[in-house]
C-alpha cells in the first residue's frame, strides 16, 4: 500500500511549468511536492484542502532583490517586518542584498552577523547575497564557500560609503573569479565615472531628477557589462533595468552566447514619469522611473524574453529620509517600498497587456530561483518545496498603506486599485500565519 501524504491540495486551477493553468491534485510529503495527479485522483492524506474555482495555486514567489537593512538600519526595515510583508504578498523565499545594513555583507564575518540578526525572525525562507567592493576581491571565494547565492556590485555611487562602487576593470576581475565558481554577479548598471559622478539636483520637480540620471549612464554600463561577460565567460546579471534603449544590445549579446540575464521591477513596468507629482518622493529610485513609452517597450522586452525576471528591489526608509515634508528629490533617499504589493502590481499590469499568470510565475518564481541556483524553489513540480501562493486573480483591492506589513509603509502605490488578492501563503506545506516565524535561513546547497 502506498505511503500516505501529509497533505493533499485539490486545485481546480494551478500553474504547472509547460502546461500553464490546469487542474491537479498535489500530494505533499515532508514539506516537498511528492505527487502531481489529475484532480479526480484519490490521494490518501490525513489533511486535505479543496480550493475553490476563484483562486489559483501558484508557486511561491522568489524575490532575489530585497534590501532588508538589518542589522544597522532596522528602523528602515528588518527581517521580522520584511518577511511578514513578503508572506502577505505570496513571496515564500527572498534573497537579502548585501548593502543598506551595517555591516555590509562583504566578508564572512559580516555574513555571520547578518545570519545571527535574522535567526528566529523570518516568516519565509531567506538567503543572502555577498557584496563586491574595491578592497574585497579576496573575500569572494570564502563568501561563496560560506553559502551566499551570488554577488552584487555597483558601477555608480550606492549612496552608502560602506559599499563603494567598483570601476569596470574591477567588475571584470570579479567576473573572472566568479566564472571559476559558477556564481552570478548582479550589477547596478549605471556608470557615472565616464561622465563625472551623477549630479545631485535639489528640486521638487521630478523632471529635474529624471534629467540628472539619463539613459546614457545605464546604456553605457550595460554595454560594458556585456563585453566583460563576453571576455570572462562568467554569468552577469543586470539589475533593475529601466532603459528600454538597452534591449537591442541585450538581444545581440544573447545571440552571441553571452551569459547575460536581466531583471526589471514593478515600478518600471507600471509607473511613468509623466504622472509623478512635484514633491512625490516616494517615487524616487535609481535608476529613475522613466516615460510611459519607455515602460511599454520594457513590456516588449518581457514578451521577447529579453527580460526574464521581475523582482521588487524593495528598498524602504523612514519618512524623514524620503524627505516627505519638503519633497526635495535631491535630498530624498532613493528606493521603492513594494514587497507586499509586488504580485498584484505586476498582475494588474500584465493582465491588461494579455499576459497570463503562467507568465507571472515564470518571471517572479522560476526565473529568480534559477538565477541564484535555488533548485527546490520556483515551480510546482515533483521534488520541489511545497511553497505556494493562493491567489484570487479576479478580486481587486485599494492599496491602504496602513494595512501593509512593511516597517515603513509609505509607497507610491497608495490609493491604487490593484487586481489579485493573496488569500494564503504556504511554506513547506504549512500555512503562513504571519505570527509564527517558521522561515529557514538558506545557504547555497544547504539549510
Amino acid at each position: 500500500m502506498p505511503e500516505p501524504f501529509d497533505l493533499v491540495i485539490q486545485a481546480p486551477r494551478v500553474i504547472i511549468p509547460g502546461q500553464g493553468e490546469t487542474s491537479r491534485s498535489i500530494g505533499i510529503r515532508n514539506g516537498a511536492i511528492a505527487a502531481i495527479e489529475p484532480l479526480e485522483a484519490r490521494l490518501d492524506a490525513p489533511q486535505s484542502w479543496q480550493l475553490e474555482h476563484d483562486v489559483v495555486l501558484m508557486p511561491g514567489l522568489v524575490d532575489s532583490h530585497v534590501h532588508v537593512n538589518e542589522p544597522g538600519h532596522t528602523e528602515w526595515e528588518g527581517f521580522e517586518t520584511a518577511t511578514r510583508a513578503a508572506s502577505a504578498g505570496g513571496i515564500t523565499t527572498l534573497l537579502d542584498m548585501p548593502l543598506n545594513s551595517l555591516p555590509v555583507t562583504v566578508d564572512v564575518g559580516a555574513l555571520e552577523t547578518k545570519r545571527l540578526a535574522a535567526a528566529g525572525q523570518c516568516h519565509v525562507d531567506v538567503g543572502f547575497l555577498g557584496g563586491v567592493v574595491p578592497d574585497n576581491l579576496k573575500e569572494i571565494v570564502p563568501l561563496h564557500d560560506a553559502g551566499v547565492f551570488g554577488f552584487k556590485c555597483f558601477l555608480a555611487d550606492s549612496g552608502l560609503r560602506e559599499f563603494p562602487q567598483v570601476d569596470t576593470a574591477m567588475m571584470e576581475e570579479a567576473l573572472g573569479i566568479l566564472g571559476g565558481i559558477d556564481s552570478p554577479l548582479l550589477i547596478h548598471a549605471e556608470n557615472d565615472l565616464a561622465f563625472g559622478r551623477l549630479p545631485v539636483v535639489h528640486s521638487r520637480k521630478y523632471a529635474d531628477y529624471l534629467r540628472s540620471r539619463p539613459r546614457g549612464y545605464e546604456n553605457l554600463a550595460i554595454a560594458q557589462i556585456i563585453e566583460a561577460a563576453r571576455r570572462t565567460g562568467a554569468r552577469a546579471h543586470v539589475c533593475h533595468l529601466s532603459s528600454s534603449d538597452a534591449l537591442p544590445m541585450i538581444q545581440s549579446a544573447r545571440r552571441d552566447g553571452v551569459l547575460l540575464t536581466v531583471e526589471s521591477c514593478p515600478h518600471y513596468l507600471t509607473l511613468c514619469a509623466e504622472e509623478i507629482a512635484d514633491g512625490a518622493t516616494y517615487f524616487k529610485c535609481g535608476p529613475p522611473i522613466r516615460e510611459a513609452a519607455n515602460r511599454e517597450k520594457l513590456w516588449g522586452g518581457l514578451r521577447a524574453k529579453l527580460i526574464e525576471l521581475v523582482v521588487s528591489d524593495h528598498s524602504p526608509s523612514t519618512p524623514e529620509l524620503k524627505n516627505i515634508g519638503e519633497g526635495d528629490f535631491g535630498a530624498a533617499w532613493g528606493g521603492i517600498a513594494s514587497l507586499q504589493l509586488t504580485l498584484p502590481v505586476v498582475w494588474t499590469a500584465a493582465r491588461a497587456r494579455g499576459f497570463t499568470l503562467a507568465h507571472v510565475a515564470e518571471w517572479m518564481s522560476r526565473g529568480p530561483a534559477r538565477l541564484v541556483g535555488l533548485s527546490t524553489k520556483g515551480a510546482i513540480a515533483l521534488g520541489r518545496d511545497a511553497d505556494f501562493c493562493i491567489l484570487a486573480p479576479e478580486e481587486s483591492f485599494v492599496v491602504d498603506p496602513g494595512k501593509l506589513e512593511h516597517r515603513n509603509p509609505g509607497t507610491p502605490y497608495d490609493g491604487r486599485t490593484l487586481m489579485g488578492v493573496v488569500r494564503e501563503t504556504v511554506l513547506a506545506g504549512n500555512r503562513v500565519d504571519r505570527e509564527s516565524a517558521r522561515g529557514r535561513l538558506l545557504a547555497r546547497g544547504r539549510v
